[in-house]
C-alpha cells in the first residue's frame, strides 16, 4: 500500500505527493534552514516526524474524502519522547503538535495542551512509520549549541524551540505549495547577491559626495558615513550608532550593514523602524537605490492579502516579494517594531515561520530608544540571543542612545560605531533648549506666545489639547492642524503644504500632537514642546534648524495645563526630564541622555517586564514545562484592540479617488486588493468610538470586514475624524 501525504485531482494519483517524499523534504529543507544557527539535527527530526500520524489508514481515508478527522500531529511528539527522552522529545514535540495551530502551553484546561497530547490514548495506528522511514531517523540524541548562562533551559532553550519551529513550518509550507503545483514556488524572491546591493549603494553614496566643503554639514556626514564603512570589517557583534539627527544615519547604517553582511557571510539585512510613517519613507530610499524587486517592506500598511491581481486573476507584479512577506527570504528587509518583535514572541505558524531567516543577518533597530518599555526586559533580552546563538549582528541606531547594557547577556561586548558621538553632537547641535519652567503654561499665554512667531512649530501630548490650542490661535492662511485623526493621505497633504510655506517664508504656524515627531522632514526656526521625556524632546528639536541654516534654533519646554498633562509612563518621563532640566545646562547632551534612561530604567525596573515574560520563560523551563501560547498572548506591543476606519477624504474637496476604491472594494471578488490601497484613507480609532459612530449611522461595513465612514459630516478637513459623545446634558460634543 502506499502512503501519501497531500491528495492531488487525479484519479490514477498520479499527481498526490507520496507521504515519505513530504516527510524526508521537509526534514532535509528544514536542516538546510538551521545551518545557520547549529540546529540541523533538530530541524531534521522534526521534520521527518511532524506528519508521521499520515500512516494511519483513516487519514489516507480523509485524503480520498472521507469526513473522519484525524489529529495526525500528535503521533510524532509520542515518538520522539520515547526516542529522545525528556528534554530532547519534547523540544521537538513543541514543534510537531504546533505546525498547524501554533505551539502550545504545556498545560492548560483544554485538550490542545502538551501534556494532553503526550498522554493521548486515542491514536489512530500509524506504526507503519516504522518501516518507511524509521531508518532515517538518528538514533542520538542531537546536539544543543546554545552559549549562555545555563542554556539548557530558560530563555536560551524556549527561543531554540521556537527557531526548530520556523525551520519546520517553513520548509512544511514550501514543500506542500511545491507538490501542489503552485504558481507561487515559480515566483519566489530573487535572492540577489548582497555584493550586487553593495554596488549600487556605493554607486548612490558616490553621487552625493561630488562637492563637500571641509567643515560643512556634508562633510560631516560623510565622516560618519566612512566611520561606519570602516566598522563594517569587524566581526558579528552588538553594535551602537549613536549620530545625531540631520547626520545621515539611514544611508550610513544601511552602508555598514551591508559591507558587514558581506564580510561575515550574513544573508540578509533586516531594517526596523518604530513607525509606520518612518519605515515608508525609509523603504522609498532603498527601493530607489536597491529597485523595487529587493527591498521587501512588511508592515501593517503594507500587508500581501492576494497574491493575484485583483479581478482578472492574473499574477501581481510583485508576488515575489508577497510571497516572501510570508518568510522575509529577500535580501533587504524593511519592518517595524511590532512585526519584529512580536513574530519572536509568537507561537502561530503565521508569524513564526520568518524567524529563522533573521538568524545570520544583520539587524538594524533605528530609533532605539523607541524600544517598547513595559516590555523592555525580554526585547532586549531576544536582541541579545540574536548575537549570542544565532549568528547575528545588531546595530542600535539612535540620536539619544538608551542605557541597555544591563539587560544584556554579561558576555556580549556593546561597541560603538562612531569614534566620538559627543563630538558629533557638539558639531550638529543646532538648537538651544529652554525650559519655561515647572509652571504651568496657560493655553491662553501659549496662545498668545505662538501668535508672535511667524514660523513656528508647538507639539503637545494629546489631541484634545492640540484642538483647542488651534482653536486660540489667529486664524488665518498658513495656520495648520496636525493628529493622528487625520487620515496618512490628510496628512501627507497638509505637510505638503507647510513645506511649501516653510521653503517659501511664508507664515507657517502648526499644532501637533507626538506623530511629526517620527522622522517628518520639516524645518521650523521655533519649536514649543509640551514636557515629555527627553528623547521625545530630543525628537522634537529634530524639527528645528534641521538644515543649519541659522546659528541656533529654539526650542521650548513648557508645562502645559492640566487637561493636557501626560498621564501614566508618560507622567513618570516627564518628571524624569524636569530632573534633567535641573541638572544639566544642555538637556540633550550625550550625559543628559545617560542620566536620564538610567534614572527612568532604575525607578521602573518593575515595569520594564510588566506582563512577566522572563518568568514565564524560566517556568521550570528544565523540564520542558514551557507556556508558549501565554507567552504569546503577554507580549503585545499593541493591545489597545484598536480598530480601522475607511474614510472618503480627497485633497481640495475632490473625494474621487477613495470612493472609487472604496466602491470598487465593495464588488470585488478580491477585496484585499483594494483594502491595501486604502490604507492612506485610514484612521485608527477605539472600539467605544467605532460604536459611537455607528450609533449615528455614520458608518458601512463593507465585505464583512471593513469599517467604511459615509457620513462625511463626520470627517472635518482641519481636524479629520470626528467622534460625537454625548455629555451629561445630553448635547452633542466632539471628540478629536
Amino acid at each position: 500500500m502506499s502512503y501519501y501525504g497531500h491528495s492531488g485531482i487525479l484519479p490514477d494519483k498520479s499527481d498526490w505527493q507520496l507521504l515519505r517524499d513530504h516527510l524526508t523534504n521537509v526534514a532535509d529543507m528544514a536542516a538546510e534552514f538551521a545551518q545557520s544557527f547549529n540546529g540541523s539535527e533538530c530541524a531534521y527530526l522534526a521534520g521527518l516526524m511532524h506528519d508521521i500520524g499520515k500512516y494511519s489508514n483513516e487519514f489516507q481515508l480523509r485524503l480520498q474524502g472521507s469526513p473522519e478527522k484525524v489529529d495526525h500531529s500528535t503521533a510524532g511528539a509520542h515518538v520522539a519522547l520515547s526516542l529522545y527522552g525528556e528534554l530532547h522529545g519534547k523540544l521537538l514535540a513543541y514543534p510537531i503538535v504546533g505546525h498547524h495551530g501554533g505551539m502550545p502551553d504545556w498545560e492548560d484546561a483544554s485538550p490542545s495542551s502538551l501534556k494532553a497530547r503526550l498522554i493521548k490514548k486515542d491514536l489512530k495506528d500509524f506504526s507503519q512509520w516504522e518501516i518507511e522511514i524509521s531508518v532515517l531517523l538518528r538514533k542520538n540524541k542531537p546536539m544543543i549549541k546554545l552559549k549562555g548562562e545555563q542554556a539548557t533551559q530558560g530563555f536560551h532553550l524556549t527561543n531554540y524551540i521556537r527557531m526548530i519551529y520556523s525551520c519546520l513550518v517553513d520548509a512544511d509550507f514550501l514543500d506542500t505549495e511545491k507538490a501542489f503545483g503552485s504558481i507561487n514556488s515559480e515566483y519566489r524572491s530573487n535572492k540577489t547577491n548582497l555584493l550586487v546591493l553593495h554596488a549600487l549603494l556605493e554607486t548612490k553614496l558616490a553621487s552625493l559626495s561630488d562637492i563637500i566643503i571641509t567643515g560643512s554639514i556634508n562633510y560631516y556626514r560623510s565622516l560618519i558615513l566612512t566611520q561606519c564603512i570602516e566598522a563594517s570589517n569587524l566581526g558579528r557583534g552588538l553594535y551602537t550608532l549613536t549620530v545625531p539627527t540631520g547626520g545621515g544615519k539611514t544611508l550610513s547604517s544601511m552602508a555598514f550593514a551591508l559591507k558587514h553582511a558581506i564580510k561575515n557571510g550574513m544573508k540578509r539585512v533586516i531594517y526596523v523602524i518604530p513607525y509606520t510613517s518612518i519605515i515608508e519613507q525609509n523603504a522609498r530610499v532603498f527601493k530607489n537605490i536597491f529597485g523595487e524587486e529587493n527591498v521587501l517592506e512588511h508592515h501593517s500598511n503594507y500587508l500581501f492579502d492576494d497574491l493575484l491581481d485583483a479581478e482578472d486573476g492574473s499574477v501581481a507584479s510583485n508576488i515575489g516579494l508577497r510571497l516572501s512577506s510570508q518568510n522575509w527570504d529577500a535580501p533587504i528587509i524593511v519592518t517595524t517594531n511590532l512585526q519584529f518583535f512580536e513574530s519572536f514572541f509568537s507561537n502561530k505558524p503565521s508569524k513564526c515561520s520568518k524567524l529563522h531567516n533573521v538568524a545570520n543577518s544583520v539587524v538594524i533597530l533605528d530609533e532605539a530608544q523607541m524600544l517598547p518599555t513595559e516590555l523592555l526586559k525580554p526585547s532586549v533580552a531576544l536582541l541579545g540571543e540574536l548575537v549570542s546563538n544565532y549568528n547575528s549582528s545588531v546595530v542600535l541606531c539612535t540620536a539619544t542612545q538608551p542605557s541597555l547594557s544591563p539587560f544584556l547577556p554579561k558576555k556580549i561586548n556593546v561597541q560603538e560605531i562612531m569614534e566620538s558621538p559627543s563630538e558629533l553632537y557638539e558639531i550638529f547641535r543646532r538648537v538651544q533648549v529652554t525650559s519655561l519652567g515647572p509652571e504651568e503654561v496657560l493655553d491662553e499665554d501659549l496662545a498668545l506666545l505662538l501668535n508672535e512667531h511667524h514660523q513656528v512649530l508647538c507639539i503637545v501630548n494629546t489631541r484634545n489639547h492640540a484642538y483647542k490650542l488651534y482653536e486660540l490661535l489667529n486664524k488665518a492662511d498658513g495656520v495648520f492642524h496636525l493628529s493622528a485623526r487625520m487620515c496618512p493621505e490628510h496628512r501627507r497633504e497638509v505637510l505638503s503644504q507647510i513645506r511649501q510655506r516653510l521653503a517659501t517664508h511664508k507664515m507657517c504656524k502648526v499644532i501637533s500632537t507626538q506623530l511629526i515627531e517620527a522622522g517628518v522632514d520639516v524645518d521650523f526656526p521655533v519649536v514649543y514642546r509640551s514636557i515629555a521625556g527627553i528623547d521625545s524632546i530630543a525628537q522634537s528639536a529634530g524639527r528645528c534648524n534641521r538644515e543649519g541654516r541659522l546659528s541656533s534654533g529654539k526650542v521650548y519646554v513648557f508645562e502645559p495645563e492640566k487637561h493636557g498633562r501626560p498621564g501614566g509612563y508618560m507622567s513618570l518621563t516627564a518628571s524624569k526630564a524636569q530632573a534633567v532640566f535641573r541638572n544639566f545646562d544642555d538637556p540633550l547632551s550625550l550625559e543628559a541622555v545617560n542620566s536620564y534612561f538610567d534614572d527612568l530604567y532604575h525607578t521602573q525596573d518593575d515595569q520594564l517586564d510588566k506582563n512577566g515574560i522572563m518568568n514565564l520563560h524560566k517556568n521550570e523551563s528544565a523540564e520542558m514545562k514551557i507556556p508558549f501560547n501565554e507567552i504569546a498572548q503577554s507580549y503585545q506591543i499593541i493591545n489597545n484592540g484598536m480598530k480601522s476606519v475607511i474614510v472618503p477624504f480627497g485633497v481640495d474637496g475632490d473625494r474621487c479617488d477613495s470612493e472609487r476604491i472604496i466602491k470598487d472594494m465593495a464588488y470585488s471578488k478580491y477585496p484585499g486588493t483594494h483594502a491595501h490601497k486604502l490604507q492612506k484613507y485610514t484612521v485608527q480609532i477605539y472600539p467605544y468610538e467605532l460604536e459611537a459612530l455607528q450609533d449615528e449611522g455614520a458608518i458601512e461595513l463593507v465585505q464583512d470586514a471593513y469599517h467604511v465612514l459615509t457620513n462625511t459630516d463626520f470627517y472635518s478637513d482641519e481636524f479629520g475624524l470626528k467622534i460625537p459623545v454625548k455629555n451629561q446634558m445630553m448635547k452633542e460634543t466632539w471628540i478629536f
